[in-house]
């Protein structure tokens, strides 16, 4: 009976550090959109984010004493995770915002991460998915068409079709970065997985930085008003909400675990009506109830099989 209530414990302890991490994910939509519409270059802040980040997790891993260096073995599989994310999935999202001009439209594009990852953690990891697992995710796609044929109908920007594009090539990046933690989860901890992830990803970026990231710099870069939201992306979004994500990845799984960033949706909706930045219809608010309503779905199972597992 102790055992089992441990692991219930164990497992609703990660269900609420994902939900922080997703939350705080939702409302880097809102951070990067106003560094956008701020005049800000992404090659600008996107660089100095991750820097950042690594930067802090270095600090913070050397001062625990968990710094442990990369095996020559796992070199190559930490410079493709960081080609993946940051490299690819933050450009492309960042990109994303700035063409579908919606920060909560980008958030549900990258809300469809569970469909691809259901497909990686059973192809690469072997990872049971049950058939109402698999209708959960259905039902979350359901409520993402419905968010975008509505905002489709009321009208949408120039290059809204290249804004989605961008999008889905950042969910394949998302599914391609989960996939590599997952292999990496078992020798490293979780925040020095991000910790590398990051310093390798801001020497990618720097050759953008140094060109494109300061074509334009000015003084109003040091302003306040630029770099509150940008400290906020590096100190939450990426060194917080990333350590976080790197656990969940670890105890639920590819598959599990990425059903949740369905939920980025909703925070970034939420934020987004109460600073008045977006203002959703009823049909995109039921969409989003749907897409909630699918991530229910596709968790239920995974709770029943725990309980019957303890008997």
């Amino acid at each position: 009976m102790t055992s089992s209530r441990s692991i219930c414990d164990n497992k609703a302890v990660i269900y609420i550090l994902s939900a922080v991490a997703i939350i705080l994910w939702g409302m880097s939509y809102i951070w990067g959109d106003r560094l956008i519409s701020l005049g800000i270059p992404i090659f600008f802040f996107v660089p100095l984010r991750i820097l950042l980040a690594g930067v802090l997790l270095f600090v913070f891993n050397f001062l625990t004493g968990q710094i442990k260096w990369i095996a020559r073995k796992d070199i190559w599989k930490f410079a493709l995770l960081a080609m993946f994310e940051p490299l690819v999935y933050f450009l492309c999202e960042t990109y994303g915002i700035k063409e579908t001009g919606s920060p909560t439209i980008s958030a549900m594009i990258i809300a469809s991460v569970p469909i691809f990852s259901v497909v990686a953690g059973f192809v690469f990891f072997r990872e049971r998915i049950s058939l109402l697992n698999c209708f959960g995710v259905v039902v979350t796609l359901v409520g993402i068409f419905l968010v975008l044929r509505s905002q489709m109908d009321c009208g949408t920007p120039e290059n809204f079709a290249l804004g989605i594009f961008l999008l889905m090539m950042a969910v394949l990046s998302e599914v391609g970065h989960a996939s590599l933690t997952k292999c990496l989860a078992g020798d490293y901890r979780p925040q020095v997985i991000v910790m590398y992830q990051f310093l390798i990803g801001s020497v990618y970026m720097l050759p953008f930085f140094l060109t494109k990231g300061l074509e334009s710099f000015d003084s109003s870069y040091y302003s306040w008003e630029v770099l509150r939201p940008i400290l906020c992306l590096a100190l939450l979004c990426s060194s917080l909400a990333f350590s976080l994500w790197a656990m969940t990845i670890k105890r639920l799984g590819v598959a599990k675990s990425s059903v949740f960033l369905a939920m980025m949706c909703v925070a970034t909706a939420l934020v987004a009506e109460i600073i008045g930045r977006e203002h959703l219809c009823l049909v995109q608010w039921i969409g989003i109830a749907v897409a909630v309503l699918g991530i229910v779905l596709s968790q239920y199972t995974v709770c029943r099989r725990t309980r019957q597992a303890s008997r």
